[in-house]
């Protein structure tokens, strides 16, 4: 403010500064017309014009916004800026900040970490490469961005299962598209169990119509999750509903310690839900087919030495929920984790060292939200933290989906706690059968290695279907 008030007008907007605010950032305009395939003559055309056109406006915005006025809105702004920012702890209602990191007209990026600060219920979605029209921009879509943030309500109340829209085909590829070649280079191997029992490759045996409810194995940091439901999408046209932990949802204090809730948009938008009685009661209701892992949190971060170890809680939590609504229940099993990576510094390791432990138990502390808290022992011990994994050359996922269990006319046998955890025991037992079943057949695999996988599809296209053992 006292610069300005000693500064001529036409001295208080740069040409550069002018630039930013009618066009964005030059070259991020460059390269966005490159990619739409804008004729480079074309584009350098604009730019030149905008050069010319803009400094010839400068002496009309002076007689248009005379130096007293722009003042005297400047100060009318501050006055108002106070008063809002003296109320901004008022403010209860669940905000979402966007800010961008290359905004040459407003400092959005510190002033949208300082809302977040301020504001009791506000989450923030920062984008380093954007300028100040971010809304404009070609890879801004405002829809996915509220679907994925989970900020898309249909009532009054947030409903995590009942709120959820579908990714468009749009949508999904520009999810699927980062994950390409992660997904090309595990080139994973999907089998499941047709009526009559017969195993195929493919996923012909899974069922079309839900609900449908999927347990298995919870590989490693999850690794299993993108393929498995890329390809449901795919080749079946089926969502995965996955019931998941907490920390991708909730944040009870303002993040310290644990990562932003942005990193786990994706996962929100494919359709996953925190883990809970009543959301898998409203999926199954609704006729869903839905992904849960008993052993949670415990298997995806297990110890050295436990890769393809159940962690599953003694009580047979899902068996009588799938039969009230007559749920198919596919066991499934998993393996090919030990082929990427072993865990060489675990919980128990991190938990020897003093600030370690400190550590995470200030990041489960901020987390606020337990899950199993009923459970004793290690079922019951999901504290959050980052294991150390030493890297494989790759190898191969193997995916294997046993037959469907019917629970259809057994809601009422099923009822009774024994015959519920008789059926819970034969899943448990089912989903140790499909992953020793893959630990066998693949050491006949053939493209098991990735560089004998790469040798076919360079001979075949890279889009081949890579063959695998016989089944």
């Amino acid at each position: 403010m006292p610069l300005l008030e000693i500064m001529p007008i036409q001295h208080q907007f740069g040409l550069p500064y002018i630039l930013s605010l009618m066009t964005g950032d030059p070259l991020k305009m460059v390269i966005d017309n490159a990619r739409k395939g804008v004729p480079l003559l074309e584009i350098v055309e604009g730019l030149s014009q905008d050069a010319v056109v803009i400094p010839s406006n400068l002496n009309v915005l002076a007689a248009i916004l005379p130096r007293e006025t722009l003042l005297w809105k400047l100060n009318m702004l501050k006055v108002a800026s106070k008063f809002a920012n003296s109320h901004l702890h008022a403010v209860k209602a669940q905000t979402l900040v966007l800010s961008s990191g290359r905004d040459q007209l407003l400092p959005s990026e510190e002033e949208g970490q300082r809302l977040n600060r301020v504001l009791p219920k506000c989450q923030n979605r920062s984008y380093s490469g954007s300028g100040h029209f971010l809304l404009l921009e070609d890879v801004f879509d405002l829809a996915t961005l509220i679907k994925g943030s989970a900020f898309y309500r249909r009532g009054a109340h947030q409903d995590y299962v009942s709120d959820y829209v579908p990714p468009t085909p749009l949508e999904f590829r520009q999810i699927y598209e980062p994950n390409r070649l992660f997904l090309l280079a595990i080139s994973s191997v999907m089998l499941s169990t047709l009526e009559d029992g017969k195993i195929v490759r493919g996923l012909a045996g899974i069922p079309s119509e839900g609900p449908v409810l999927f347990v298995g194995y919870h590989m490693l940091m999850g690794f299993e999750l993108a393929p498995m439901v890329s390809n449901f999408l795919l080749e079946r046209n089926i969502f995965l509903r996955g019931l998941a932990h907490p920390v991708l949802f909730i944040r009870t204090k303002k993040e310290r310690l644990l990562p932003p809730l942005s990193q786990f948009d994706t996962f929100r938008a494919m359709g996953a839900v925190p883990v809970s009685g009543t959301n898998l009661y409203k999926l199954l209701a609704s006729k869903a087919h839905v992904l849960l892992y008993p052993g949670g949190g415990r298997e995806a971060s297990h110890r050295k030495g436990e890769q393809y170890k159940l962690f599953w809680p003694e009580q047979s939590e899902f068996v009588r929920m799938a039969a009230r609504f007559g749920a198919k229940i596919v066991p499934f099993g998993v393996v090919g984790e030990d082929d990427f990576g072993e865990v060489v510094f675990d919980y128990d390791d991190q938990m020897r060292i003093p600030f370690l432990r400190d550590y995470i138990e200030a990041v489960t502390d901020e987390l606020g939200v337990r899950v199993r808290t009923e459970e004793d022992g290690e079922v019951g011990n999901q504290n959050m933290h980052r294991l150390g994994i030493l890297p494989k050359f790759p190898g191969r996922f193997y995916y294997y989906f046993g037959k469907p269990i019917e629970t259809e006319g057994r809601r009422h046998e099923l009822r009774d706690r024994e015959q519920a955890h008789e059926l819970y025991l034969q899943i448990k037992s089912e989903v140790e059968k499909c992953i020793g079943f893959l630990k066998e057949k693949r050491e006949t695999d053939p493209y098991r290695n990735m560089l004998a996988r790469l040798s076919y599809q360079a001979t075949n296209g890279s889009t081949s279907q890579v063959p695998t053992f016989d089944i």
